[in-house]
């Protein structure tokens, strides 16, 4: 191993995802893409020569373009091979377009996607070319609103519901909580799978206990299973599985072409859980 410490290259920045007080994650980038700040949070977008272009929200990591698609496809497919026939689909949050690109793979007759911040909207259809494509999808609702506030008002009735939220902390914190539940299983349809983002297996433990009990009430199948997520907290990440009818183990449908990470061995090995998580729920 060589001890020389690598020299900052000119007139790079560093952006810097800070996991604990003295540990995190850092990118070095020559090329500052976009850096605001919405009425919501801090956007900034940037190049990196390995990742790709790169989402910050609020500093943390929301998106890569180099391995997005470990999380976009195991929050999506899973609950979609488990499905018969979905055909309404509905995303709370994931304004970069990554579910939503996950989604318009399988045959199903209309996706709305709602989001809260229009400027995150702006900013990935910008620099993230599969969103741009997506949202020309005749398939494809936009809705610029909060999601808490939609699943409580709105009538509408969805076969499949995604919740591709931020951490279960800070401003999204009500998207992880039992209320918002609530709400959400009334609009499913009979018969139909929710599929959210729980957070990280490292990280955010202490809430996966809680959520347990309180998803246990709602749904009659409320599963958990993870996922690797190299550039989030930790590199394993934790999802929910919930129904009152589908077993998240028989995959009815072939999963879609070209995945780079999804297939149906790494589905039913994603619901074998490490002790830790068996530990925390029980």
């Amino acid at each position: 191993m060589s001890n020389t410490t690598p020299k900052k290259p000119a007139g790079s920045s560093e952006f810097r995802e800070y996991h604990t007080p003295t540990s995190g994650l850092f990118f070095r980038t020559g090329r500052v893409l976009c850096s605001r700040s919405s009425a919501f949070q801090k956007i900034e977008a940037f190049n990196h020569d390995f990742f790709g272009t790169v989402l910050f929200l609020d500093g943390l990591v929301q998106t890569t373009e180099k391995d997005e698609f470990y999380y976009h496809e195991m929050l999506v497919h899973p609950a979609l091979a488990c499905h018969p026939a979905p055909e309404r689909v509905l995303i709370i949050g994931g304004g970069d377009g990554g579910a939503l690109k996950q989604v318009l793979l399988h045959p199903v007759k209309h996706v709305t996607l709602v989001e809260i911040d229009p400027q995150v909207i702006e900013v990935s259809r910008e620099y993230f070319p599969w969103l741009k494509a997506c949202l020309k999808d005749k398939r494809a609702e936009l809705v610029v609103a909060d999601g808490n506030e939609f699943m409580a008002q709105s009538q509408r009735l969805f076969d499949i519901i995604l919740v591709d939220s931020s951490d279960p902390v800070g401003p999204s914190a009500v998207l992880h909580q039992k209320g918002f539940f609530r709400h959400l299983k009334k609009r499913l349809n009979p018969g139909g799978v929710a599929a959210c983002q729980s957070g990280s297996l490292l990280l955010h433990a202490p809430t996966f206990r809680a959520k347990s009990k309180f998803l246990k009430d709602i749904f009659r199948v409320a599963r958990f299973y993870t996922g690797p997520v190299p550039t989030y907290p930790g590199g394993i990440w934790v999802y929910n599985f919930l129904s009152d009818a589908v077993d998240p183990l028989d995959i009815k449908r072939k999963p879609a072409a070209g995945l780079g990470y999804y297939n149906a061995d790494v589905h039913r090995a994603a619901f074998s859980l490490p002790n830790n998580l068996k530990k925390l729920i029980g």
